[in-house]
C-alpha cells in the first residue's frame, strides 16, 4: 500500500529535509486550504528552517480554528523563545498545560522560556517534572544542568549533563554545556577535551571554537589559543579579534598590536560586542571607548532591572548598613589593601556586612576578613537572585561592589537592584557602563570630573587617592641578590605589573635605559614561558643581552614585599598602570616613574604619587618619563633622597594614612544618604 501524501510529506520532515517537505505541504494546501494536518505540518517545517515569523503566522492560523491545540500552543511557544519573547511564549505553555497537565514536551520547553527569563528555579522545577515522567528525555536532563549552572550549582549541573550523554552520546548541546561546568569547577582540561568533542560532532560550532580557545588562554597556552582564534576569524572576526587581542597582549607578542589597537576601536564604534572591556584596557584607556565597549559587551547579558528589593525604609536605621561584595575575600590583592578598612569603620555610624562569592582559601587573610566584618555571608552557590534576595532582606543601605568587570565579577546581583544606593569601587579601573549602578568612588586625579559623560555612575571623589591601602602590611628583610636571581651588582630597573600591560613603545624606552646604564638589569614577573621568551627575543632585536631581563616567579604576597627592596627604580606601564603594584612599590621604599595617561586605568600610578607626596615622579609624556627614569638612574644622590622621603612617607603620607582614608570614605557614604534622602 502506497503511503498518502502526507504521510509521504510528514516523514520528509520528519527525516530532516524540511524544504521538501515544505514543498510536499504545499502541495497538499493547493489541493486543500483547509486542510489542518497540511497546514501544521508546513508550519513546523517553516520553524525547523528557522522562518520563524512565517512560523509564527502558521500557529496563529491553526489556533483561530482550534483554540485548544495543545501541540499548536507548545510549538508557537516555542518559536517566540526562539524569537526573543519568552514572556509572551510562557502564556502558550501555560495553557498547553492547563489543557494536558501530563504534557512532557510542555515542561521542557517553558522550562526553556524561564532560562531565558532568568528564572532558574521554575525552570529547575519543570526539567525535573518532565524527567519524572521521561527519564530517557536527554534535552531535559541539559536544560536542568544549565537551570543549576545558572543558579550558580555547577557540582550539581555535572550529573545532570553526564546522564543526557549517557542516554545520546553524541548530544552535542550536552557536551558543551559539560565543558561549561568543567571551567566552573575549575578544570580546564577537561573541558578542552569536552569542547574538541563537540567540534568533532558540530565542526562550525563557534561557540566551542572560542570557548575552547578561551580554555586554553586560561591555561597560559597563549600561542595555541591564538591559533584556535586564528581559525574562528573567517567565521567570526570580531570574535577572533578579541581573543588574538589578549592572547598577543599576554604573550608580549607585539607583531600585530597597532592592527589590533585599530580594529579594536573600529569594532567598539562599530557597536560589536565581542571585543570585552578586559582586552581594552591592554590597548587603550581612552574613557569614551570604553563606555562603549562596556555597553556593547553587555547589552542582552544582564537581567532586566527592576525595582528596588530592599525591605522598609532605606537608610532608617541608626546605622547605614553598607554591603562590600566580591569573590577576593582570601589571599588577594584587594583583600591585602582594602581589610583594615573594614576593621576601622566606625561601628557607631556604620555597620559592616562582608558578601562573599569566591573561594574559602583558609588563609590568614581570609580569617582576618571574616572577623573584620559585622556579619560575613559565604554565598558562593547562590544565584545572582538568591543574593540579591539575600541582601536586600538584610536591609542593606548602601551596597558596594569590589569586582566590576573582572574575572568572577557578579553584576546580576546588582542588576537585581537589592540596594537603594549601589556602588561601583576599585576592582576594575573604569565605568561598569550599567544604569543600577549609581556612584564611582575615585578621585580627582584618576577620574577628574570632566569625563562624567564617560561614566553613567556619578562620580565621587575621595580626598586624596581613591586606592585603600592596609598600615599593618609587613615589611620584611629582603633576601639577598642571589637568592632572588639578581646578578650581585647592577643598578636594578623593575616593573612587577602584569606582562600584559608592556607594550612595544614602553619597552623600547626600557631597552634604551639599559643601553645608557651599563650593568644594569631589568626585573620583572614571570606570567608565562611564552611571555619570557618573546621578552628576551625581543630584547635582543633591540641590541640588549637577554639574559639582562631578569624573571622573577610568582611569591608570596610578604615574599613580594620583601624582594621589591632590592630594586632601585620602578619603571611603570602605559596605557594601563601600575595599581596594586605601584603602592607595594613605593611601601617597599622603591621610588616610582609614570606617565600620567588620559583615562582611568592609565592615571593610577599619578594618584598613588601624589598621595605618596612625589609629584616629581609624574611625567606628562613618554619622552619625559624616558629622561626622568634615565636622570635618576645615573644621579644616586637623587634617588637615595627620594628613598628617604619614602621612608617617611609610611607614616606621614595621605597615601599610607588609613585613619584619614577611612574618614573620607565614611563621609563619601554619608553624602550619598543624604542625596538619596533629598531625591
Amino acid at each position: 500500500m502506497q503511503p498518502s501524501p502526507l504521510d509521504t510529506a510528514q516523514a520528509l520532515l520528519l527525516s530532516g529535509r524540511p524544504e521538501e517537505s515544505l514543498a510536499a505541504f504545499d502541495a497538499l494546501l493547493v489541493a486543500n486550504p483547509a486542510d489542518l494536518h497540511a497546514l501544521f505540518g508546513r508550519t513546523n517545517a517553516l520553524k525547523m528552517l528557522g522562518r520563524l515569523a512565517e512560523a509564527h503566522a502558521g500557529y496563529d492560523a491553526i489556533l483561530a480554528k482550534m483554540p485548544g491545540a495543545v501541540g499548536a500552543l507548545n510549538n508557537r511557544g516555542e518559536v517566540l523563545t526562539l524569537m526573543g519573547k519568552p514572556e509572551l511564549a510562557l502564556a502558550d505553555f501555560n495553557r498547553a498545560l492547563q489543557l494536558k497537565p501530563d504534557f512532557v514536551d510542555g515542561y521542557y520547553y517553558r522550562g526553556n522560556a524561564l532560562i531565558a527569563l532568568w528564572r532558574y528555579e521554575e525552570a529547575l522545577a519543570d526539567f525535573s517534572r518532565a524527567i519524572a515522567a521521561a527519564p530517557d528525555f536527554a534535552e531535559c536532563h541539559v536544560g536542568r544542568g544549565i537551570a543549576l549552572t545558572r543558579l550558580n550549582r555547577p557540582a550539581d549541573a555535572l550529573p545532570s549533563l553526564d546522564k543526557a550523554i549517557a542516554i545520546w552520546p553524541d548530544y552535542a548541546d550536552a557536551h558543551f554545556h559539560r565543558a561549561l561546568v568543567l571551567e566552573q569547577l575549575g578544570n580546564p582540561a577537561d573541558a578542552i577535551k569536552a569542547y574538541d568533542k563537540v567540534i568533532a560532532l558540530q565542526p562550525s560550532s563557534l561557540a566551542a571554537m572560542n570557548n575552547r580557545a578561551i580554555a586554553l588562554h586560561g591555561l597560559r597556552l597563549f600561542a595555541e589559543a591564538a591559533r584556535g582564534y586564528a581559525a574562528l576569524e573567517p567565521l567570526a572576526p570580531d570574535v577572533a579579534l578579541n581573543g588574538l587581542a589578549i592572547c598577543a597582549a599576554h604573550a608580549c607578542d607585539w607583531s600585530h598590536s597597532e592592527e589590533y589597537r585599530t580594529r579594536l576601536a573600529a569594532a567598539i564604534r562599530a557597536g560589536k560586542p565581542a571585543i570585552l572591556p578586559g582586552i581594552l584596557l591592554a590597548y587603550s584607556d581612552d574613557p569614551e571607548l570604553m563606555l562603549a565597549c562596556t555597553r556593547n559587551a553587555l547589552a542582552g547579558k544582564l537581567p532586566p532591572s527592576p525595582k528596588r528589593l530592599g525591605r522598609g525604609t532605606p537608610f532608617s536605621g541608626a546605622r547605614i548598613k553598607l554591603a562590600y561584595c566580591s569573590a577576593d575575600f582570601h589571599s588577594h590583592a584587594t583583600s591585602y589593601l582594602i581589610a583594615e578598612l573594614f576593621e576601622r569603620h566606625d561601628r557607631s555610624r556604620f555597620e559592616v556586612i562582608g558578601i562573599s562569592f569566591g573561594e574559602d582559601d583558609a588563609t590568614p587573610m581570609r580569617q582576618r576578613v571574616v572577623k573584620s566584618f559585622d556579619q560575613f555571608h559565604d554565598v558562593r552557590f547562590r544565584s545572582d537572585a538568591e543574593i540579591a534576595a539575600l541582601m536586600a532582606d538584610l536591609g542593606v543601605d548602601i551596597a558596594i561592589d569590589l569586582k566590576g568587570l573582572t574575572r568572577e565579577a557578579r553584576m546580576g546581583i546588582f542588576a537585581h537592584r537589592p540596594a537603594p544606593v549601589q556602588v561601583n569601587y576599585l576592582g576594575f579601573p573604569g565605568t561598569m557602563g550599567v544604569d543600577f549602578m549609581d556612584y564611582i568612588l575615585a578621585d580627582a586625579i584618576v577620574l577628574p570630573l570632566e569625563q562624567q559623560e564617560f561614566y553613567p555612575e556619578k562620580i565621587a571623589h575621595l580626598p586624596d587617592c581613591y586606592q585603600a591601602n592596609d598600615s599593618k602590611r609587613a615589611l620584611p628583610d629582603a633576601p639577598t641578590r642571589t637568592a632572588a636571581g639578581l646578578p650581585p651588582s647592577g643598578f636594578v630597573f623593575c616593573c612587577f605589573n602584569n606582562n600584559y600591560k608592556i607594550t612595544a613603545p614602553l619597552f623600547d624606552i626600557w631597552m634604551r635605559l639599559l643601553q645608557a646604564v651599563p650593568g644594569s638589569v631589568l626585573w620583572l614577573i614571570e606570567d608565562s614561558r611564552e611571555a619570557a621568551d618573546n621578552l628576551r627575543r625581543s630584547a635582543a632585536q633591540r641590541g640588549v643581552a637577554p639574559d639582562r631581563l631578569v624573571f622573577a616567579p610568582r611569591a608570596a604576597p610578604d615574599d613580594h614585599i620583601a624582594r621589591h627592596r632590592l630594586a632601585d627604580l620602578f619603571l611603570d606601564t602605559l596605557p594601563y598602570n601600575a595599581h596594586t603594584t605601584a603602592s607595594d612599590s613605593l611601601w617597599a621604599g622603591v621610588p616610582l616613574v609614570t606617565c600620567r595617561g588620559k583615562g582611568f586605568p592609565g592615571r593610577v600610578a599619578a594618584s598613588i604619587l601624589s598621595a605618596a607626596g612625589l609629584p616629581e615622579l609624574i611625567a606628562e609624556n613618554l619622552e619625559d618619563y624616558e629622561k626622568l627614569a634615565l636622570a635618576l638612574a645615573t644621579d644616586a644622590p637623587r634617588l637615595a633622597a627620594l628613598r628617604k622621603k619614602l621612608e617617611a612617607a609610611r607614616t606621614t603620607a595621605p597615601l599610607f594614612d588609613i585613619a584619614r582614608f577611612t574618614a573620607g570614605m565614611e563621609t563619601a557614604f554619608e553624602r550619598m544618604r543624604d542625596d538619596f534622602r533629598k531625591a
